[in-house]
Protein backbone atom coordinates (compact mmCIF):
# COMPACT_ATOMS: atom_id res chain seq x y z
CA UNK A 1 0.00 0.00 0.00
CA UNK A 2 2.97 2.22 1.08
CA UNK A 3 4.66 1.80 -2.37
CA UNK A 4 1.67 2.51 -4.32
CA UNK A 5 1.60 5.52 -6.43
CA UNK A 6 -1.65 6.23 -6.10
CA UNK A 7 -1.22 6.54 -2.42
CA UNK A 8 1.96 9.15 -2.28
CA UNK A 9 0.24 11.44 -5.28
CA UNK A 10 -3.09 11.41 -4.05
CA UNK A 11 -3.14 14.43 -1.18
CA UNK A 12 -4.91 13.51 1.93
CA UNK A 13 -8.18 14.59 2.41
CA UNK A 14 -7.33 15.65 6.18
CA UNK A 15 -4.39 18.30 5.01
CA UNK A 16 -6.53 21.08 4.91
CA UNK A 17 -7.21 20.30 9.00
CA UNK A 18 -4.22 20.04 10.04
CA UNK A 19 -2.53 23.15 11.56
CA UNK A 20 0.83 23.77 11.80
CA UNK A 21 2.39 23.70 15.75
CA UNK A 22 3.90 26.90 16.46
CA UNK A 23 7.76 26.59 17.72
CA UNK A 24 7.34 28.30 21.27
CA UNK A 25 9.46 31.41 21.97
CA UNK A 26 11.02 31.84 25.08
CA UNK A 27 11.85 29.52 27.77
CA UNK A 28 9.30 28.05 30.25
CA UNK A 29 8.29 29.12 32.98
CA UNK A 30 6.15 28.10 36.43
CA UNK A 31 3.78 31.39 37.15
CA UNK A 32 1.98 31.58 40.46
CA UNK A 33 1.04 34.34 43.10
CA UNK A 34 1.30 34.75 46.78
CA UNK A 35 -1.64 35.84 49.15
CA UNK A 36 -0.80 39.86 48.44
CA UNK A 37 -1.35 39.05 44.62
CA UNK A 38 2.09 39.74 43.84
CA UNK A 39 3.09 37.46 40.68
CA UNK A 40 6.26 35.14 40.42
CA UNK A 41 7.58 32.58 37.69
CA UNK A 42 10.00 30.14 38.30
CA UNK A 43 11.85 28.44 35.64
CA UNK A 44 10.46 25.20 34.55
CA UNK A 45 13.90 23.71 34.86
CA UNK A 46 14.66 23.97 38.64
CA UNK A 47 11.05 22.76 39.26
CA UNK A 48 11.11 18.65 40.63
CA UNK A 49 7.23 18.43 40.64
CA UNK A 50 3.72 20.47 41.19
CA UNK A 51 1.61 19.44 43.46
CA UNK A 52 -1.99 20.08 45.59
CA UNK A 53 -1.40 19.18 49.10
CA UNK A 54 -4.15 18.63 51.83
CA UNK A 55 -2.32 20.63 54.88
CA UNK A 56 -3.58 17.66 57.09
CA UNK A 57 -0.59 15.75 54.73
CA UNK A 58 2.06 18.33 56.20
CA UNK A 59 3.64 17.33 59.63
CA UNK A 60 4.10 20.37 61.96
CA UNK A 61 7.94 19.83 63.06
CA UNK A 62 8.61 21.82 66.59
CA UNK A 63 11.10 24.06 67.14
CA UNK A 64 12.22 25.26 63.86
CA UNK A 65 12.05 28.22 61.76
CA UNK A 66 8.45 30.12 61.83
CA UNK A 67 9.05 30.07 57.44
CA UNK A 68 8.61 26.34 57.46
CA UNK A 69 4.97 24.98 57.86
CA UNK A 70 6.22 21.32 58.13
CA UNK A 71 7.06 17.69 56.20
CA UNK A 72 5.64 15.96 53.27
CA UNK A 73 6.43 12.29 51.83
CA UNK A 74 7.14 12.62 48.62
CA UNK A 75 6.68 9.16 46.99
CA UNK A 76 9.25 7.83 50.38
CA UNK A 77 11.56 11.35 50.71
CA UNK A 78 10.92 13.57 53.24
CA UNK A 79 10.70 16.97 52.19
CA UNK A 80 10.42 20.57 54.33
CA UNK A 81 7.49 22.76 53.36
CA UNK A 82 8.23 26.04 53.60
CA UNK A 83 5.57 29.62 53.67
CA UNK A 84 7.22 31.08 50.23
CA UNK A 85 5.35 34.58 50.82
CA UNK A 86 6.15 34.34 54.49
CA UNK A 87 9.96 33.64 53.36
CA UNK A 88 9.60 36.52 51.25
CA UNK A 89 8.83 38.87 53.58
CA UNK A 90 5.00 39.37 52.07
CA UNK A 91 2.59 40.92 55.02
CA UNK A 92 -0.40 38.65 53.69
CA UNK A 93 -0.44 35.01 55.61
CA UNK A 94 -0.54 31.82 53.52
CA UNK A 95 -4.27 30.33 54.28
CA UNK A 96 -3.81 26.88 55.26
CA UNK A 97 -7.61 26.28 56.58
CA UNK A 98 -8.34 25.32 52.86
CA UNK A 99 -8.69 21.68 51.02
CA UNK A 100 -5.78 22.02 49.42
CA UNK A 101 -2.23 24.14 49.28
CA UNK A 102 -0.79 24.46 45.99
CA UNK A 103 3.29 23.61 46.70
CA UNK A 104 6.00 23.58 44.43
CA UNK A 105 9.03 21.06 44.76
CA UNK A 106 12.37 23.19 43.35
CA UNK A 107 15.95 21.09 43.88
CA UNK A 108 19.07 21.95 43.03
CA UNK A 109 21.75 19.65 42.90
CA UNK A 110 21.42 17.25 46.04
CA UNK A 111 18.87 19.91 48.05
CA UNK A 112 14.58 19.83 47.75
CA UNK A 113 12.35 22.18 49.35
CA UNK A 114 8.79 22.78 48.95
CA UNK A 115 7.34 25.89 48.69
CA UNK A 116 3.44 26.49 49.60
CA UNK A 117 1.80 29.46 47.14
CA UNK A 118 -1.95 30.83 46.95
CA UNK A 119 -2.45 30.00 43.53
CA UNK A 120 -0.90 28.29 40.39
CA UNK A 121 -1.60 30.46 37.19
CA UNK A 122 -0.38 27.41 34.61
CA UNK A 123 3.25 27.17 32.70
CA UNK A 124 3.99 29.67 29.82
CA UNK A 125 6.86 30.75 27.64
CA UNK A 126 8.19 33.82 28.64
CA UNK A 127 11.09 35.30 26.52
CA UNK A 128 14.21 36.23 28.03
CA UNK A 129 14.38 39.56 26.12
CA UNK A 130 11.69 40.54 27.25
CA UNK A 131 12.67 40.89 31.11
CA UNK A 132 13.77 43.85 32.91
CA UNK A 133 16.79 43.66 35.37
CA UNK A 134 15.38 46.89 37.32
CA UNK A 135 12.07 46.92 38.53
CA UNK A 136 10.55 49.64 41.09
CA UNK A 137 8.72 48.96 44.55
CA UNK A 138 10.51 45.98 45.40
CA UNK A 139 10.61 45.29 49.23
CA UNK A 140 14.18 45.03 50.24
CA UNK A 141 13.15 41.70 51.94
CA UNK A 142 12.42 40.26 48.31
CA UNK A 143 15.12 41.74 46.20
CA UNK A 144 17.82 39.27 47.01
CA UNK A 145 15.60 36.41 45.35
CA UNK A 146 14.45 38.23 42.65
CA UNK A 147 16.52 38.19 39.02
CA UNK A 148 13.91 40.92 37.44
CA UNK A 149 10.74 41.06 36.20
CA UNK A 150 7.96 41.18 32.88
CA UNK A 151 6.21 44.17 32.74
CA UNK A 152 2.85 44.01 31.60
CA UNK A 153 1.44 43.28 27.98
CA UNK A 154 -1.48 43.57 25.98
CA UNK A 155 -2.40 40.29 27.51
CA UNK A 156 -2.31 40.84 31.11
CA UNK A 157 -1.71 43.58 33.54
CA UNK A 158 0.26 41.76 36.36
CA UNK A 159 4.54 42.21 36.45
CA UNK A 160 5.95 38.60 36.73
CA UNK A 161 8.70 38.33 38.97
CA UNK A 162 11.73 36.10 38.40
CA UNK A 163 12.74 34.31 41.44
CA UNK A 164 15.86 32.84 41.82
CA UNK A 165 15.21 29.07 43.08
CA UNK A 166 18.40 28.61 43.72
CA UNK A 167 19.27 31.82 46.19
CA UNK A 168 15.67 30.48 47.70
CA UNK A 169 17.49 27.29 48.48
CA UNK A 170 20.96 28.50 49.60
CA UNK A 171 19.40 31.44 51.79
CA UNK A 172 20.77 31.95 55.51
CA UNK A 173 16.74 32.85 56.45
CA UNK A 174 16.12 29.12 57.09
CA UNK A 175 18.51 28.94 59.75
CA UNK A 176 16.35 31.60 61.75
Amino acid sequence: MVGNPEFIQNPSPFDSEIQQLESPEGELHLRFVVPSGMAFAIPAEGIREVMQQSPDRITPIPNVSPLLLGTINLRGQIIWVADLAQFLGDPTPLRTDRAEIPVIAIEDQDTLLGLAIHEMEGMRWLPPEGLQMQLNNIPDSMAPFIKGGWLPDEDEDMVWHLLDHIAILRSARWGT
